[in-house]
């Protein structure tokens, strides 16, 4: 199961009352006041865990709460302190307060460990309050309570490259391709119920992450379809790919403005994001027809196909290449680049790998 965000309630621990006791021995009038300090609540830690994925654990345990400190005892004994508590939670995740909702904490490196509450303190014994007028003082004092927060989990997937297309453009083919996710992969739309991540290799030692949002249609940003609870996932992610099907019943221009929209709708930081255009299931039809939608597409974008790739497109078809998209200062109010592809006769899918790299390191530097 796939959970991206979870109510839970958060508790520290509540401080041990000091001690009143009063030293008896044989022989030793008037031993005085020795009542120990009760023992520190347990705090509450957040925890970035990079081998935890989703927050299904916290669907049975939604009430975590630190221990409480022990009470102080005789002969100066202070109590032990409470053993504090630590929430294992996904990298991306945002601890966010119900009642003001304020983000408090945004999780992202791994193995960051995060003070989130801290325990009560202890009461002091009744040793400290002896004075020369009270030689037997019968006060000590209680712990400090704890305190409890009521929070929201939000997981926001991290990842260098997010796929974005209305559902069935061949996200999930795409993926499983070119990686080591395995999503569902069928013929019938909203395949892909929960988004999905891969590395892509490119080489011996260098990768990226791709992410396959499940699809986007008209009307995402208001809560149609999956959209709107999958779209916060491309919120970190930095480049985009628009995956238009060059064999959908639905134009091309209806797909890729429907697209814009919605993410700027969702978010206008999102739609400044710099992005590229795969042409999906360039197999489903003639070369000759792919050519065709492909260069009616470029021309709708006021785009020129390039003479020739430097990512080693297939020179069959035409392909748009930004000159500069390597560098830092591109123009990212056009697409990187522009190439049919297909994931079921490897058309292009190399090249765009490639491509997508050198994005991703664009946007590293």
């Amino acid at each position: 199961m796939f959970n991206d965000s979870v109510e839970i309630t958060v508790s520290s621990g509540k401080g041990g009352a000091g001690c009143v006791a009063f030293r008896r021995e044989k022989y030793v009038l008037q031993g005085g006041p020795n009542g120990g300090d009760g023992g520190k609540g347990g705090n509450v830690y957040f925890k970035v865990d990079n081998n935890t994925h989703t927050l299904a654990h916290f669907q049975g345990n939604k009430n975590l709460k630190a221990q409480n400190g022990r009470q102080g005892m005789g002969s100066n004994m202070a109590g032990k302190s409470g053993e504090h508590i630590v929430v294992v939670v996904p990298p991306g995740t945002q601890v966010v307060d119900v009642e003001s909702g304020e983000v408090l904490l945004d999780l992202l490196e791994d193995g960051k460990e995060v003070l989130f509450l801290q325990g009560g303190r202890g009461g002091l014994g009744n040793v400290h309050f002896k004075s020369s007028t009270n030689q037997k003082p019968m006060y000590a004092q209680p712990g400090e309570p704890g305190v409890t927060k009521v929070v929201r989990l939000d997981l926001k997937l991290i990842a260098d490259v997010g796929l974005v297309g209305f559902p069935n453009v061949g996200k999930s083919t795409l993926i499983s391709t070119v990686s080591n996710a395995r999503p569902e992969v069928a013929n019938y739309e909203f395949t892909t119920l929960t988004p999905k991540l891969g590395q892509i290799n490119i080489g011996d030692y260098d990768s990226f992450i791709m992410a396959d949002i499940p699809g986007i249609i008209g009307g995402a940003s208001e809560g149609k379809g999956l959209g709107l609870k999958f779209l916060r996932h491309i919120e970190r992610t930095k480049t985009l790919l628009f995956m238009i099907d060059l064999a959908s019943y639905l134009e091309m221009q209806y797909q890729y403005e429907t697209l814009k929209q919605e993410l700027e709708a969702f978010s206008p930081l999102l739609a400044e994001r710099n992005f590229a255009i795969a042409l999906t299931r360039a197999d489903a039809m003639s070369p000759e027809e792919a050519i065709e939608k492909t260069n009616e597409f470029l021309k709708l974008l006021n785009l020129s196909p390039v003479s020739k790739s430097r990512f080693a497109f297939s020179e069959e078809y035409p392909v748009y290449e930004q000159e500069d998209f390597d560098k830092a200062f591109y123009d990212s109010s056009k697409p990187a680049f522009v190439a049919p592809i297909s994931s079921a006769i490897h058309l292009n899918i190399k090249p765009l790998t490639y491509a997508l790299y050198q994005m991703v390191v664009t946007e590293r530097k």
